[in-house]
């Protein structure tokens, strides 16, 4: 990841394709996209959280999710400190990118056209999720 940002997980490139399947390395880490509809977690309405898969901080939560039609895991709101953000002028636009507040690791991007009561779209790989329900 080329920033000069510190991050309270960090780990040399190689431990990072250690820990990471290479998907989840080329997303998180790459600053890739999945391909839309092509994870599980798009469908996951279960009661729980989403954390990153890179260092397994909560990031969302089931209740601030919902379907965007994008074929992406969307949410309207992270959970409190969980995810930083930074501007991505790839694609010749500008964009604003979300990254793990803990590892740094990318997870999508932030857009305003999202439901109350924020009016934001977190569109967020679900690659570079996981998905632990709450126990009841």
């Amino acid at each position: 990841m080329a920033t000069t940002e510190r991050f309270s997980v960090e780990k040399s490139d190689e431990e990072w394709r250690k820990a990471l399947t290479p998907q989840q390395y080329a997303v998180l880490r790459g600053h890739g996209t999945e391909a839309p509809g092509s994870c599980a977690l798009l469908q996951e309405h279960r009661a729980g959280a989403f954390s990153c898969a890179g260092c397994a901080q909560a990031l969302f939560a089931t209740g601030r999710k919902f379907e965007s039609g994008t074929g992406w895991p969307s949410f309207f709101e992270p959970l409190q400190s969980a995810i930083a953000t930074t501007v991505d002028r790839s694609f010749s636009m500008a964009r604003t990118e979300v990254h793990c507040s803990r590892c740094g690791g990318h997870l999508g991007h932030v857009f305003e056209d999202g439901p109350p009561p924020t009016g934001l779209r977190y569109c967020i790989n679900g690659v570079a999720l996981t998905f632990e329900p709450t126990s009841e």
